[in-house]
């Protein structure tokens, strides 16, 4: 182990040179605006030959909607000597966009360093995962190191909208690919600290909530019907739902559930023109204990007392949907080797926590098996000069060794 340390210690410029490559491949789904993950795919798929990989599958999930039809999921394989058991770590390939260019002091796609910084789109989420496991398994075979079990690399499409030809399609079509024993790590959340292990996730739905009245000129407001005044009433009802569905678990942050109105779609153009349909979405993140169906019926039952006071028709579509997963038990074997692993390289005192967002992880723990979601983030992915840290993807590469070793 001290030896793979030493020889991780020295992986700086390696750091910066995969970084700098996987930056310069945009990688945005079509819902993104983009094309898919293939060029990024191809990347990946000749470094893992070059540093030599013999296990290596592409799992192609069919999509029409990117050019070459398919979004690529690549499975890598270094033996252990239990080759019964793997240690997967799991990294997404996608990237969100980078947003209005105007809040960036660099181009996104090409990466800067500013000391132990790199700056672009996608250094921290997810390409600092998946340099880390990188940096493992290389260190690995240069050294002749057989890890205790298999030590597997997933490189999945898909996380950034949904999942569906990403981890989503794994479990469901390659599912024989995991073993009962298997360990998961999935290096997707954390902060800089590095102490919070993610073990449990709310659950989450997005809502799209749709006000329909009459339209009209603001002179003459009795000839129509204002939907944004039965708009704003819904949304403070919306609001009374944490105060219905008030428990509490001390394993998130925030501990309770959450609703909040988010995106709003413009209703007309100019100011003399009374509204006559308006459009919001409600964000929700809900403690596992309860039914996603339920609040469902309790905010159409707001939007019947809306309709009957105010004469507007009130229409739901819900956007998405994820019940949670069961969370991934403090005691069991995975949390408690990232736990110890994590405490030896970083000095420092991780503990379990859940998550208000959702990872890849959820798909793994709805067919059973236990997963932690950790990293040592600089926790700024999706913002503008989005950062990662040189020592810190080292440091994460040490752990994954030591899971792997003790």
């Amino acid at each position: 182990m001290d030896a793979l340390f030493t020889i991780l210690d020295t992986q700086t410029e390696a750091v910066v040179d995969l970084q700098t490559k996987l930056t310069a491949i945009p990688a945005l789904g079509p819902k993104n605006g983009g094309d898919g993950e293939k060029a990024k795919a191809e990347f990946l798929l000749s470094h893992l030959k070059d540093i030599g990989i013999k296990d290596i599958r592409e799992l192609k999930a069919p999509d029409s909607e990117v050019s070459c039809g398919y979004r690529p999921n690549i499975v890598a394989v270094l033996p252990g000597k239990n080759t019964e058991r793997t240690l997967w770590v799991i990294s997404h390939i996608d990237v969100v966009p980078p947003g209005d260019l105007n809040l960036w002091n660099s181009d996104p796609y090409t990466v800067v360093r500013d000391g132990d910084t790199l700056i672009g789109r996608g250094v921290e989420d997810n390409q600092q995962g998946i340099v880390s496991s990188l940096l493992t398994a290389q260190a690995l075979i240069e050294n002749g190191v057989t890890p205790e079990i298999n030590f597997g690399m997933i490189f999945v499409a898909d996380e950034e909208t949904g999942n569906n030809f990403g981890m989503s399609y794994l479990v469901q079509e390659h599912e024989d690919l995991f073993g009962k024993d298997d360990l998961f790590l999935v290096p997707d959340f954390g902060e800089p600290s590095s102490e919070m292990v993610e073990i449990a996730e709310k659950s989450m739905f997005w809502l799209k909530v749709t006000v329909e009245g009459k339209q009209c000129h603001a002179s003459t407001p009795n000839q129509g019907l204002n939907t944004l005044i039965p708009t704003a009433a819904l949304i403070l009802k919306v609001k009374k739902l944490e105060q219905i569905f008030d428990a509490e678990n001390p394993l998130f942050d925030p501990p309770c559930s959450t609703f909040e109105p988010t995106k709003k779609e413009a209703n007309v153009e100019n100011v003399n023109t009374i509204p006559g349909r308006d459009v919001f979405y409600i964000d929700s993140r809900v403690l596992p204990e309860y039914d996603l169906d339920e609040i469902l019926a309790k905010i159409k039952e707001y939007g019947v007392e809306v309709e009957e006071e105010y004469g507007v028709k009130v229409t739901f579509e819900v956007a998405m949907r994820e019940q949670a997963a069961p969370a991934t038990p403090e005691d069991s074997e995975v949390v408690q080797k990232a736990i110890k692993s994590i405490k030896k390289v970083y000095d420092n005192n991780p503990r379990p926590v859940g998550v208000g967002g959702g990872t890849v992880a959820a798909g793994l723990r709805h067919i059973g098996h236990n997963a932690v979601v950790w990293a040592t983030l600089n926790h700024n992915a999706h913002q503008p000069n989005e950062s990662a840290s040189i020592k810190s993807t080292i440091g994460d590469a040490k752990v994954i060794a030591d899971m792997l070793l003790s």
